[in-house]
């Protein structure tokens, strides 16, 4: 299963005021789906664990409206961490400002608000998404501004959810082909009931995923009201050869416990709460630990920064990070961990010459 990364895309943009033209009036035909479908701009600074450093760089994606006032669902990984988000509504070529509400970085999801009222939207699909049923993807996949509709069927009810950058509880598998830029967008009936929020998907494979609506609908309530299963980073489980294992720090949120901690783009979270990240490739261990405490429990963290040869420990929700060891030190030894071909040692002894002239402070 592969993340459909943001795609690049320029153009300055002046945000419009008002509402939609729908008339605030659920959709109830895949024909209308467009209306209620958005393409949402992103720019801001992010740190690749391959290609380095990224400034002032842009990303597009998709969503849906579901409430006329403007209320928009997209994905976790499309928003977390910009500096602006720029939305189109239906197509239309000015973009209206949006502002994040609630995201959750373990269940890919956010939402954002736009101003205005009397939008179209796009209702839950209420009953059980089985495999055969008929679907369709709707979005702007590659940065395009032009609306795309796929279809397709549903081919499995329920898939893992496992990845290196989320931990969905609850997927369909379908074959409605999705391209990158399709992220956030719905997956809907012939009705326009939307049965899924896709996410992921592998063109090699013909295999597409979609969070269901079953877990999305009762966790968008809630981030209406603002984030949960999440701390403030855009993360990416990461693992080596070596055996160095973490969540990679693409970006941080300003003003969530991941800011106030202190983490930085391109840190590596090793541990949390004592237990090692990331070992399997996935946000699975990261993401269990967040939903096993309340949001504003207090979690020891262990963190690798690369820039600075450190390893550093604090707590989200607590102490600020501070330096513990240096790399090369035990605990970079216990992570597995040889940077740039350093070698650890333990303890030192002192050897002297048969004449005793010379005293020499050598490794054990």
């Amino acid at each position: 299963m592969a993340l459909f990364l943001l795609i690049a895309a320029g153009g300055a943009a002046v945000a419009l005021r008002g509402g939609g033209s729908g008339g605030g009036k659920a959709v109830h035909s895949v024909n209308d789906v467009k209306g209620a479908t958005v393409q949402i701009v992103t720019r801001g600074s992010f740190v690749d664990p391959e290609v380095g450093e990224q400034l002032d760089a842009a990303g597009s994606g998709s969503g849906f409206i579901v409430d006329p006032s403007g209320i928009i669902v997209t994905n976790n990984h499309v928003v977390t961490g910009s500096a602006t988000i720029e939305v189109y509504v239906g197509g239309e070529t000015t973009p209206r400002t949006g502002r994040v509400l609630g995201v959750s970085e373990c269940s890919d999801l956010a939402v954002v608000d736009i101003e205005g009222d009397s939008y179209p939207y796009l209702d839950w699909y209420g009953g059980t998404a089985e495999p055969g049923l008929d679907v369709y993807a709707a979005g702007f996949p590659l940065g395009d501004p032009e609306f795309t509709l796929t279809r397709g069927i549903v081919s499995k009810a329920r898939t893992g959810g496992d990845t290196d950058w989320a931990s969905v509880p609850a997927v369909l598998e379908h074959d409605a082909t999705i391209n990158p830029g399709n992220s956030g967008g719905p997956l809907v009936t012939a009705d326009g009931r939307v049965v899924g929020v896709n996410y992921a998907g592998s063109n090699n494979t013909g295999q597409f995923f979609a969070i269901d609506a079953s877990a999305a609908r009762p966790l968008v309530a809630e981030l209406r009201e603002g984030s949960v299963e999440s701390v403030g980073v855009n993360g990416q489980a990461v693992r080596d050869d070596t055996g160095l294992s973490g969540i990679w720090v693409a970006g941080v949120a300003s003003g969530t416990p991941a800011a106030d901690v202190g983490l930085q783009g391109a840190d590596i979270i090793t541990k949390v709460e004592g237990l090692a990240v990331g070992a399997d490739g996935t946000m699975a261990d990261y993401c269990d630990i967040l939903r096993s405490h309340s949001d504003d429990a207090p979690l020891s963290l262990q963190v690798m920064r690369y820039d600075t040869g450190e390893i550093l420990t604090g707590e989200l929700n607590g102490r600020s990070l501070e330096v513990a060891e240096l790399m090369g030190s035990q605990v970079a030894e216990e992570t597995g961990n040889e940077l740039a071909g350093a070698t650890t040692w333990g303890d030192y002894s002192y050897a002297t010459d048969d004449s005793g002239t010379l005293e020499v402070e050598v490794p054990d």
